[in-house]
């Protein structure tokens, strides 16, 4: 009974979140000077379009931005829950089909490096914290302040340039031209993988560094605590004992940050692939905010994005509650 108010309490806050962030991003979309009857009209103004004021009222009520802002916003939101997000300010296209396979595609590659960042860290971590071995401890160090020092769009431009000249191949894009446009089929999926793993890895290379730092800085306080004493007294050794206690412990706060690690993997994906040519939401993103200020197009992929977090944190609430009764009782007391 308590686990199911926790799992209800929790929904609810997700919910309620979401629409917080909703009415944020809206917020900031309706700051952006000018709105989409203007821009659009400026547009075809430069075509060569004669357009009067009375173009841009028209176009205003087409588009329903002579609504309240409050019933706006309402409008926007209740749509963007069904998956809806209206046409782009600038490329006049539903944004749901603009978007289709290309945010999924972002967002697989974001929790693939997510993934192998943790795969790699949680292990390394813990031996760095726990290493008696001086040499194993300051290479880890080195290696890990490497990934922090070493800018992910300068990795990128690093082993471009490194494959054109030894292989010919800039391993730009997501897919070979072949495959660019076809649809899905077993050898397009592998051609994916064949060129997915290179932004995968760029976005997991701080990623992991961070990661590491992280988790050796828990387990280090974990490790000499009193409890942890106390079992291997009993005769609790090795790694049955890290395990078991100082790991146990210290994973917690690494898992309830997967969700604040794949946003920062995320912001990092707009410079990546703009470097690697990727055709996904992350230089989508980058062409709304910073080409051609396509406020629509922006709000519908940071909105996907937030409900990604946060559907993330709320499946790592779930699993937290179910090995820490503490999490149970934070919230519903």
């Amino acid at each position: 009974m308590l686990f199911a108010r926790f799992v209800i309490t929790r929904f609810f806050l997700a919910i309620l979140t979401l629409i917080l962030v909703s009415l944020i991003v809206f917020s900031l979309m309706e700051l952006v000077p000018g709105d989409c009857a203007e821009r659009y009209l400026a547009f075809k103004s430069s075509q060569g379009s004669a357009i009067t004021i009375a173009d841009i009222d028209a176009e205003r009520v087409r588009l329903g931005l002579d609504k309240p802002y409050l019933v706006r916003w309402g409008k926007w939101i209740v749509n963007a829950f069904q998956g809806e997000f209206g046409d782009s300010c600038i490329l006049r296209l539903n944004i749901s089909e603009l978007l289709g396979q290309k945010f999924w595609l972002s967002l697989g590659i974001c929790l693939a490096a997510l993934l192998v960042a943790y795969l790699i860290a949680i292990p390394v971590g813990i031996i760095s914290a726990t290493s008696k071995s001086a040499t194993l401890n300051n290479s880890l160090r080195l290696v890990s302040y490497l990934g922090l020092a070493l800018p992910n769009f300068l990795l990128a431009l690093m082993i471009m340039l490194f494959s054109t000249i030894y292989f010919g191949d800039t391993l730009t894009g997501l897919f070979s031209k072949e495959f660019r446009d076809a649809a899905w089929s077993y050898e397009r999926f592998m051609d994916f993988l064949s060129r997915a793993w290179l932004p995968v890895f760029i976005l997991a290379w701080s990623a992991t560094a961070f990661a590491i730092q992280t988790v050796r800085a828990l387990m280090s306080d974990e490790v000499g605590k009193l409890y942890v004493l106390a079992a291997s007294a009993r005769g609790v050794s090795g790694g049955k004992l890290l395990w078991r206690y100082p790991a146990r412990h210290s994973l917690g706060p690494i898992i309830n940050s997967l969700g604040f690690d794949l946003n920062r993997i995320f912001n990092e994906l707009p410079i990546v692939a703009l470097i690697l040519v990727l055709t996904e939401a992350g230089s989508l993103l980058y062409d709304a905010l910073a080409a051609s200020n396509d406020q629509q197009l922006a709000g519908a992929i940071i909105f996907l994005l937030t409900a990604s977090i946060i559907t993330i944190n709320f499946i790592t609430d779930i699993i937290l509650a179910l090995t820490d009764p503490r999490v149970r009782r934070s919230i519903v007391g």
